[in-house]
């Protein structure tokens, strides 16, 4: 399908868009061309590699695209990813969602269509994979290294929480937006005197909550790391409205956060393809909750609330400089590799230098907010000490 070039070279973006993404995708590009190899651009993550139509007059456009320079500059600037995301899992596709043309071969209610995959790439021609995703995406990564096929993979993921980095594509620029976001809606707070819950996104890891709560931005935060008391909670955000001279105080809200007889808030049966429920609502609940109690607290006055998911308002938009500077790093050291021969790695950032380590950390183990480090469990919010020789982000390395 290609012209055979020293190698050819696929990128996807798979998982939740960031900014990021696209400035990955220009430095990959770019330094690949440069190199003499030629870059085909996945489209929907594993789902573009999944609906390959194996034929040589078939339309494919929807699935993958030709990368050019002029292409990726004109993205590489801007928020999201141009070659389009999805949840797909390759490993696990439901009936409903194999491709027509495979529906009569798989047919089961979870289908594995890995050995269609590795086919499909080599209709494509492409000899090195570079995923860029979270956990679930980069899993199947490991899939496809472990069947022998060569993969450098790049971290992505605003909640932070890929193993083995530090960094993870999006998460700066989501810090960025969450605090920009609550200094505009703290005024409305404060004119109304109220208490303001602001629901993050962060399912098993708490990053999200913690770094803009550490910086200023929120008085607490509740995390997935630790189930919280909801009297406690009340206890503490009454006392520090009624500290504050502006009359109001604000909690930030872990998706994933859990109360103590309580458990993770689910918005309904649906699941995504990797099995993940969809989480959502427990911001309502934390919000209802501090309502109904505030009065205990507040010499028998109720303190009304202000309740906002920020969702994602965090995610869209430009990149911040973070998440301009560190794809375009990442993106060089997968090259880098690649040209060395080296696969089966995933670049990282780790202790404020670049690196690389093995790409199956990635299944092998979870990274969360260590509690007995950073975080106060009876003052719910960030612990300020010992920061000494701790990376940029304080509290992302995992030891």
């Amino acid at each position: 399908m290609t012209k055979k070039k020293p190698g050819v070279i696929g990128i996807l973006t798979g998982g939740g868009d960031v900014p990021g993404l696209n400035p990955a995708i220009r430095a990959v590009t770019i330094r690949a061309i440069r190199e003499g190899y030629q870059v085909i651009g996945l489209k929907r993550g594993w789902g573009g590699l999944v609906d390959i139509i194996r034929e040589k007059d078939a339309d494919n456009s929807d699935n993958f695209q030709v990368l050019t320079e002029d292409v990726v500059n004109k993205a590489g600037r801007t928020g999201g990813t141009f070659l389009h995301t999805s949840r797909t899992n390759a490993a696990r596709v439901k009936r409903e969602n194999v491709p027509a043309h495979l529906a009569e071969k798989y047919n089961e209610e979870r289908n594995d269509l890995t050995p269609e995959i590795l086919k499909n790439l080599d209709f494509l021609g492409i000899d090195y994979l570079i995923p860029i995703g979270g956990d679930d995406t980069l899993s199947y990564g490991v899939r496809l290294y472990k069947e022998g096929f060569k993969v450098v993979a790049i971290p992505k993921t605003m909640d932070n929480d890929v193993p083995g980095t530090d960094y993870c594509i999006g998460f700066s620029t989501c810090v960025t937006r969450t605090i920009s976001l609550i200094n505009n809606l703290r005024t409305i707070a404060g004119s109304h005197e109220r208490m303001m819950v602001l629901e993050v996104f962060g399912r098993y890891a708490g990053f999200t909550a913690m770094l803009p709560t550490m910086a200023g931005a929120a008085h607490r935060c509740v995390i997935p790391e630790w189930k919280f008391n909801m009297d406690r909670l009340t206890e503490l955000m009454v006392a520090d409205r009624n500290r504050n001279p502006s009359k109001y105080s604000i909690v930030l809200v872990s998706e994933g956060a859990k109360y103590e007889g309580g458990e993770m808030v689910f918005k309904d049966g649906a699941t995504d393809a990797f099995g993940h429920a969809k989480l959502g609502g427990i911001g309502d609940t934390v919000a209802a909750e501090l309502l109904k109690r505030s009065s205990q607290y507040n010499k028998g006055v109720t303190i009304n609330i202000i309740n906002q998911n920020l969702g994602y308002m965090v995610r869209g938009g430009d990149p911040d400089a973070v998440d301009s500077i560190a794809p375009m790093a990442f993106g060089n050291l997968a090259l880098d590799l690649l040209l060395k021969g080296i696969h089966g790695r995933l670049v990282v950032l780790k202790n404020g230098r670049y690196d690389n380590v093995p790409l199956d950390v990635v299944t092998g183990s979870k990274k969360v907010v260590n509690v007995e480090q950073f975080y106060n469990t009876d003052r719910y919010r960030p612990k300020y000490e010992s920061f000494e020789m701790k990376p940029l982000f304080i509290m992302t390395s995992e030891g």
